[in-house]
């Protein structure tokens, strides 16, 4: 009698990620630009918020106020992840 597992073979293939570009956005790429979020106008988050606040405090500016969209206190946290060190 054979057994069955031995003679099986894994067919199951993973393909790697894709590097092609449509404009300047890659292809696969889990980010998407802020600009293009169907909610980036809705007010920020909690969550962003006090992120923002942490990252200001340690980058020495002004903690933004509470009229920022979801996609600008993206962009924002951005800015300061550079400015900080944060977020690498």
């Amino acid at each position: 009698m054979t057994d069955r597992a031995q003679n099986t073979t894994d067919e199951t293939t993973t393909a790697a990620p894709s590097n092609d570009t449509v404009g300047s956005a890659e292809v696969g790429s889990a980010e998407k630009d802020p600009a293009h979020w169907t909610t980036g106008d809705e007010p920020m988050t909690g969550p962003q918020k006090s992120y923002l606040e942490t990252l200001s405090q340690q980058a020495g500016r002004e903690a933004p106020g509470d009229d920022l969209t979801k996609a600008d206190a993206s962009r924002l946290i951005d800015e300061l992840q550079e400015v900080t060190g944060r977020g690498q």
